[in-house]
């Protein structure tokens, strides 16, 4: 196995989940330096957006980020082997195929979610994949879809894609509706089961398996972890509150010695990518609505979310206002110290 391959893996012990609208690159910045090890995904990207719309600027990442995987979302093995090279082009560590996305408009394209009810294709397009890359090529999935029983539908899907050789994979421990829920209610009504996901485990000893779903905090993962599950995949929890989840996980989850990082260092890190972003022509706003959970639970948290919110927007503000909203942040630490 490839020494890029094995270091991906090996940080795949704990990833955050790729998020539509969210891990966009300056999301996966912030993260970074919160965890040096943690693996990022990004939203999910359509190979047709990338083969046929020509957009490569969806796959622009800084090399700060990494490592990252790319999400693909598509469901033609061929279309998907070519947006995979123009992937592993880019820089990307991991080529991750999206069957679990529940949305309306995923669905419309065939991909997503629905593919559980194709495992036969799903593998075709594992297989094209693997062929035109040399990296990892992993699936993130759900237990099974509308009235398939998990118990029968998991391991044929997983049997399925083990076989066109795909090593590792991610399981949403949720099953999608199709009909009848929206995407935001198909990540809270459908019942999670770790139970099916951990039996998994036991059927396919030589898959490596994370999972997802409902993992809240890092005690949460660290459990999961000693129960023999191969890593944990954190979503909703590692956005709103960042810090609670990466700045203990490089010491938690990868051993590694030294200090946990910090919120107030992530901030201050932040500002010289923040001023970078400004130059180029970008807006503040779209780098702090990343970081309005920093500081989730802690004195000072609504001041800090408020500064952000209100002031980001606003015409030619610039690094200061962050440094600002910190100051009020370690003022309020101060008093209540």
């Amino acid at each position: 196995m490839k020494q890029g391959i094995r270091s991906t893996t090996d940080a795949s012990r704990l990833s955050v989940a790729p998020m539509m609208d969210w891990t966009d690159r300056h999301c996966r910045y912030l993260h970074r330096l919160l965890s040096r090890h943690v693996l990022l995904y990004t939203e999910m990207v359509t190979a047709p957006a990338l083969v046929r719309g020509g957009a490569l600027h969806l796959l622009e990442h800084n090399q700060e980020e990494r490592p990252v995987a790319l999400q693909l979302g598509g469901s033609d093995p061929k279309e998907l082997a070519q947006a995979a090279r123009l992937g592993a082009a880019a820089g990307y560590a991991e080529i991750n195929l999206n069957c679990g996305c529940p949305s309306d408009r995923v669905q419309s394209g065939t991909f997503g979610a629905i593919l559980m009810r194709d495992p036969g294709l799903v593998a075709q397009c594992v297989t094209e994949m693997r062929e035109a890359v040399d990296l990892d090529v992993t699936v993130k999935c759900r237990i099974g879809v509308d009235d398939q029983d998990p118990e029968e539908v998991l391991p044929e899907f997983l049997s399925r894609i083990v076989a066109a050789g795909c090593e590792r994979v991610q399981i949403h421990a949720r099953k999608a509706w199709l009909q009848g829920l929206s995407p935001k209610e198909n990540r809270d009504i459908p019942p999670l089961d770790y139970d099916l996901v951990q039996r998994m485990k036991g059927l396919f000893p030589n898959l490596h398996i994370s999972i997802n779903g409902g993992i809240t905090h890092l005690d949460q993962a660290v459990s999961l972890l000693d129960a023999g599950l191969d890593g944990v995949m954190v979503g909703r929890a590692a956005y709103h509150q960042p810090a609670d989840i990466l700045c203990a996980a490089d010491r938690r989850i990868f051993g590694t010695k030294g200090p946990d990082s910090t919120a107030e260092g992530a901030v201050r890190a932040m500002l010289p990518y923040i001023e970078g972003h400004l130059s180029n022509g970008g807006r503040l706003n779209q780098i702090t609505r990343h970081m309005l959970g920093l500081f989730a639970g802690r004195p000072g948290a609504r001041s800090w979310r408020r500064t952000l919110s209100e002031g980001a927007t606003q015409p030619g503000v610039g690094p200061e206002l962050v440094e600002r909203a910190l100051s009020d942040i370690e003022a309020a630490a101060r008093v209540t110290a």
